[in-house]
């Protein structure tokens, strides 16, 4: 399972995360997005020398995290099942789609060239 697509079920998990810039950020996640940009509420916003600040909500960047911290009571096992949909088999040699091969000869029926006729080879008779 990607990373992403787990960090996308937490959705109303409180959890830390720690940005590349040092700062730290502690909210509820309102949602995650495929390039992991994530959305928090009720949000406690912590820089380095700085005193806390208390935000209604943010959005991070999904590249400026560095670490997520989760809760303890978190139910990993359940939440790391991987329910994406399977890949379909391989298809058998006979199937094609476009463009796909053609046996032996072609298929150009009875050992022409295909389209277009004959090329080079004998002479026109000039």
């Amino acid at each position: 399972m990607k990373l992403v697509r787990f960090l996308m079920k937490l959705n109303n998990e409180t959890v830390t995360i720690e940005l590349k810039n040092g700062a730290t950020v502690h909210g509820t996640v309102t949602g995650v997005d495929v390039q992991m940009n994530t959305h928090l509420k009720t949000v406690k916003l912590t820089t380095r020398n700085r005193d806390p600040q208390t935000l209604d909500s943010i959005s991070l960047r999904g590249n400026n995290i560095r670490y997520w911290v989760l809760p303890d009571s978190l139910p990993l096992d359940t939440l790391l099942v991987d329910d994406a949909p399977k890949p379909k088999g391989k298809r058998k040699e006979g199937d094609r789609g476009r463009g796909g091969a053609r046996g032996a000869r072609g298929d150009r029926g009875r050992g022409g060239r295909g389209r277009g006729g004959p090329r080079g080879g004998r002479g026109r008779g000039f």
